[in-house]
């Protein structure tokens, strides 16, 4: 692909297909596979009663961001018709025609690979629900086209890291999981909508559908709702435990952010809505350090 020369200005070099790889899987935006990571990790941590040794901890770590990257390359590749009609999203490698649809899916394939091979360290009761985890996240990125609110199945493939957790600890999948397993979809529900707030008048004009849209003037009021029922669920799941301050101090942190969010998302600013979704990975690790401290100090 050859840049265009513009009279008068320095010639642009091209950029290194290295550079383009990690623009591919946002390697400089690690909000998107921070949001994934501390759910996960929680749930770690309570199918273990405690850390789950060091070879468990790189597994879901890694496997996480590996995860995380394989899915943008499939959402870029399903996105890329799309994306040519957002600001935002117009000069993704994909899109702007510096990487191949070939390759892209190349990567994500490989991605894919490597993650699965380390869940194959584990129980083999994890590696089956690895299984319908790809395939969710293969099939989210299609759901913007006909399913009015396509973060919930953002939030099924997201979640997959709890129930493959305590598969991988545990050998089954008890209520904990599935409770958890709701909480954050209702996480998700948030700050991924938060993040549709930021799109939305690009998405009208293309015909793609998000939780934005369909929740319309009550956007702002959904997502507090949805932030509520995360946090009344997780309580829910992690009261059992026993985890004493640690565990409600984690939690009015969770909550004062959530206020926080609010005082952002309110005035529907493209900025305030971006800022919040950024900065919503820091929910679950609040979350995550009050469970993970209560475990340790009981």
């Amino acid at each position: 692909m050859t840049t265009p020369s513009i009279p008068g200005a320095s010639p642009v070099a091209p950029r290194s297909k290295l550079s383009l790889y990690l623009d591919l899987i946002r390697w400089n935006r690690p909000a998107g596979w921070l949001v994934l990571i501390w759910p996960t990790l929680a749930a770690l941590w309570l199918a273990a009663d405690g850390f789950p040794g060091w070879h468990l901890f790189m597994v879901f770590a890694l496997g996480t961001v590996l995860m995380r990257s394989a899915g943008c390359t499939i959402n870029d590749i399903a996105d890329r018709d799309f994306d040519k009609h957002v600001k935002r999203t117009t000069q993704r490698p994909i899109t702007s025609g510096q990487i191949s649809v070939k390759e892209a899916a190349m990567v994500g394939l490989v991605l894919t690979l490597l993650s699965f091979f380390l869940v194959l360290t584990t129980r083999w009761e994890a590696v089956a629900w690895s299984v319908p985890a790809v395939v969710f996240t293969i099939i989210y990125p299609f759901t913007k086209r006909f399913f009015a609110m396509p973060q919930a199945f953002l939030g099924i493939a997201f979640n997959f890291g709890i129930l493959i957790a305590f598969a991988a600890v545990t050998g089954s999948v008890g209520s904990t999981a599935w409770i958890l397993w709701l909480a954050n979809m209702f996480l998700v529900l948030a700050y991924d909508t938060e993040y549709a707030m930021v799109d939305r008048d690009d998405d009208l004009k293309i015909g793609m559908k998000t939780s934005a849209i369909t929740l319309g003037r009550f956007d702002v009021l959904g997502i507090m709702a949805f932030f509520v029922l995360c946090l009344g669920l997780t309580v829910w799941a992690v009261l059992p435990y026993g985890l004493g301050w640690p565990f409600w101090a984690g939690m009015a942190a969770a909550a004062a952010q959530v206020l926080w969010h609010f005082t952002l998302i309110r005035h529907r600013t493209r900025e305030g809505c971006f800022v919040a979704f950024s900065k919503s990975h820091y929910i679950g690790m609040t979350l995550f350090v009050g469970i993970a401290a209560g475990l340790a100090l009981r």
